[in-house]
């Protein structure tokens, strides 16, 4: 039988000590934020409703709707779904899910300063669309389980999430599971939730989409991450024009990866990659 893994190993809560230059905004330390890693640690999930207005709900999905094209090319992507890729170089609506400071505070206590954003898409659940597959999302990092994470992910809930529209569900607990034990689907609850919320799960927690047997698509966004020292999804180096970075946040200048893992990972020529936008 599989040994759990200790989360108290990985807790980075202090490392603010140990990396002074990267200390968090204040709004990222809210004590909030401690009940939702506790939570997070116990489940390999948890849910943080109405995090965001139903205005700005309403703002994303009008441009997400407009860059919405044909349904997924396999089982796993979806036959009934339409995704959207490469979102950073089309919208500037969805940055604020991706740092939004409830979500880089879960981050700045699981991960090591300088984690990364591994991937973006918008997710449009049509009606009649299967179950996906149950999986976790950081699997390609092929170290064993049981095993500390190395991605998380957040899906970001911009219509309401219903057991009839296919809700993401997910597997309570199986982010401590071992290599010879695989989720089933009736290991799994759906994440409900109102149009705004968020559900914010480990890498290594068992998940998927749910069925849509509605009459109404259900339309999302997810944003992952990565640790520092982990290949990101997204080659956000080659998809991002300089002049697009130029207009991104600082803090999602170096959540795509311009910025350095101390001692030198991600340099330029010997020097910071920010430089290479003068």
């Amino acid at each position: 039988m599989s040994q759990q893994f200790d989360v108290r190993r990985y807790n980075k809560a202090d490392h603010a000590k140990t990396h002074p230059r990267l200390k968090p905004a204040p709004e990222r330390t809210a004590p909030e934020i401690d009940r939702d890693f506790e939570r997070l640690m116990r489940d390999g999930y948890v849910i943080i409703k109405n995090l965001i207005p139903q205005e700005t709900c309403a703002a994303i999905k009008a441009e997400g709707l407009a860059l919405l094209g044909q349904t997924g090319r396999n089982a796993f992507e979806g036959h009934q779904t339409q995704r959207v890729y490469n979102v950073l170089s089309k919208t500037r609506l969805t940055d604020q899910l991706a740092t939004h400071p409830r979500i880089l505070g879960l981050m700045d206590r699981l991960f090591e300063p300088g984690f990364l954003l591994s991937q973006s898409q918008i997710i449009n659940i049509l009606p009649g669309e299967a179950p996906q597959g149950l999986h976790h999302d950081d699997a390609f990092y092929r170290l064993p389980r049981p095993r500390q994470p190395l991605g998380a992910a957040t899906v970001w809930a911009i219509d309401d999430f219903t057991e009839d529209n296919g809700a993401t569900v997910v597997v309570p607990g199986s982010h401590h599971w071992g290599d010879d034990r695989a989720a089933k689907r009736e290991d799994a609850i759906p994440a409900v939730m109102p149009a705004g919320s968020v559900v914010f799960f480990l890498g290594t927690t068992w998940h998927g989409g749910g069925e849509n047997h509605s009459a109404g698509a259900r339309f999302a966004i997810t944003h992952q991450y990565c640790e520092a020292y982990m290949r990101q999804q997204e080659n956000y180096l080659l998809e991002l024009s300089k002049e697009t970075v130029r207009g991104l946040s600082p803090e999602l200048q170096a959540l795509v990866g311009y910025s350095i893992y101390p001692p030198f990972m991600g340099m330029v020529e010997g020097m910071h990659p920010l430089r290479t936008l003068e």
